[in-house]
């Protein structure tokens, strides 16, 4: 059984904000064994949204809408399914009253605008909503069903749970999903490393996206009975994560900082970050994760090379020497953060974030990133040139830096991070 998931709204189509929506219907569906066709995003145009009904209803035997159940002149879903149908709208008395009942709930009285969310196609039918003013559409346009439910993402995901999935039928097949991440090089070469594993003839189906440099391994298993699609699933992600060794740091939501921090808590070690181009960010990152405080000791935000001097005890020398974004710098912030925090891993980054600031031999997205351990018998820096805007370049710079502690953690070289790497390169002899 195939559907199709319709989002409506300018908002949408413009990038104003970005639709999840659909994201959760496709994974709720694939979970009975319901394959999604196709996504659509429609502006809030009458005659398109009802050309997309239209098409839509020729292809698959489900359709979930969602979004333009509003009170105002652009929420027109319920206009353009009633012009799909070939019916006229018509009053629905005991939505009416429960959209007044609902706004007296807020403290607010009902406005005249609000009595058409209580419109819908004739021969349809209403879904309630349970935490807002629109309800639902329930409707049959030839030998497809329709479900229209509010955009609001929380109003979508109650309506679908409570009145639209206990009415889904489960097809033959099941549809298991799995995602594993990596951090440390580029999309072509995991695809590479996880070789006729990639085979699209295979079953299960494994794939690679890439989201902010983090690059995952996609893995669909579809059979027709549940033990078997859950056993090869498990097999196909066991072969996955061994094709990609320590580069694969967590399945699912999983994120780099949330690995790390449960690996340093694992091994009971602490670390700390000196920080110049990401202000902050890594130590943002560390402390965005529940009980970080038990391995993460602190950091500090070196802007100035004067505060690099006066905070870290990096030396002028090296500043006028090699300059502030060298392997030099990077090294004696990451030695300093790991003495005065008193931690057990450390490091130290320096770069150009840009837009401005870059030269012949440090461009925008130079980056230099320094580790240091008790264990190490001195630092270890790399060199990154990471492309992008400033956010980007930040946002991969400490990443990097993560990997990197978490690479040394597990014993592993830190010449695995391939991802963003540039020519000129301190010693490793973990290479």
């Amino acid at each position: 059984m195939e559907a199709v998931i319709l989002s409506i709204g300018d908002e949408l189509v413009l990038g104003q904000t970005v639709d999840t929506n659909s994201a959760y219907l496709s994974a709720k569906l694939a979970e009975r064994g319901i394959a999604t066709r196709y996504h659509q995003t429609i502006e809030d145009d009458r005659g398109a949204i009802a050309e997309a009904i239209a098409h839509a209803a020729q292809l698959v035997p489900l359709m979930i809408i969602t979004g333009g159940l509003g009170p105002t002149e652009d929420d027109l879903t319920r206009h353009a399914l009633a012009d799909a149908m070939g019916a006229e709208l018509v009053e629905d008395a005991a939505s009416l009253t429960a959209i007044r009942t609902m706004m007296e709930r807020f403290g607010r009285k009902m406005a005249e605008r609000n009595k058409v969310q209580a419109l819908h196609p004739a021969g349809s039918t209403m879904i309630d909503n349970t935490c807002g003013t629109a309800p639902g559409i329930k409707a049959t346009l030839g030998q497809t069903t329709v479900y229209v439910t509010p955009g609001v993402p929380r109003e979508m995901v109650e309506m679908f749970a409570l009145s639209i999935e206990p009415q889904l039928p489960t097809a033959g097949r099941v549809i298991l999903t799995a995602k594993i991440n990596t951090f440390g090089n580029g999309e072509s070469n995991i695809a590479e490393m996880l070789g006729d594993l990639c085979d699209r003839d295979r079953n299960p189906l494994v794939g690679t996206t890439v989201t902010n440099g983090i690059v995952s391994a996609r893995i669909r298993s579809v059979f027709d009975d549940a033990d078997e699609a859950r056993r090869q699933l498990n097999d196909t992600m066991a072969e996955v994560e061994a094709a990609l060794g320590a580069l694969a740091f967590g399945r699912e939501d999983t994120t780099l900082q949330e690995a790390l921090v449960k690996l340093l808590i694992e091994k009971n070690k602490t670390v700390a970050a000196a920080e110049s181009c990401t202000g902050g960010l890594i130590s943002k990152m560390f402390t965005d994760v529940p009980g970080s405080s038990a391995a993460v000791t602190g950091g500090w935000v070196t802007y100035t090379n004067g505060l690099k001097i006066q905070e870290l005890g990096v030396r002028e020398r090296s500043i006028v020497d090699h300059g502030a974004v060298s392997a030099e710098v990077a090294s004696e912030m990451a030695a300093a953060a790991l003495r005065r925090a008193g931690a057990d891993a450390a490091v130290g980054v320096t770069g150009v974030a840009g837009p401005d600031g870059g030269t012949e031999d440090k461009p925008v997205g130079t980056v230099w990133i320094a580790l240091a351990a008790n264990d190490l018998p001195e630092p270890v820096a790399r060199r990154f040139q990471l492309p992008g805007i400033r956010a980007a370049v930040r946002d991969r710079a400490a990443k990097c830096a993560l990997q990197m502690i978490r690479l040394h953690l597990l014993g592993e070289p830190l010449g695995l991070i391939r991802w963003g790497k540039g020519k000129e390169e301190s010693s490793d002899a973990r290479e």
